[in-house]
């Protein structure tokens, strides 16, 4: 288990239930996207953070989200291509 999402996981629980019920689901984003930009495996995110719903759906948004850009710049690839190859058949 990476140490940063251990530490991260023990303040989130000590600091979730200061945060109002309508605004965890956002903190909850904050806290999945600054581990991920910190290099922390999404693995042991889901592994510490196993018992915690607000991370969990914070962790399938993120994913999800990151999953439809990566889908969106394959298709722009493909349009590149498909719009190059109509160049070479005139």
């Amino acid at each position: 288990m990476n140490e940063a999402v251990a530490v991260a996981s023990e303040m989130w629980s000590e600091l979730k239930r200061y945060v109002n019920t309508v605004d965890r689901d956002e903190a909850a984003e904050t806290v999945v996207a600054i581990l991920i930009d910190n290099d922390c495996d999404v693995d042991d995110i889901k592994d510490t953070f196993k018992g915690d719903a607000d991370i969990k759906r914070a962790l399938t948004a993120y994913l999800d989200n990151d999953k439809s850009y990566e889908d969106e710049d394959e298709e722009d690839v493909e349009d590149e291509e498909d719009h190059h190859a109509d160049d070479w058949e005139n």
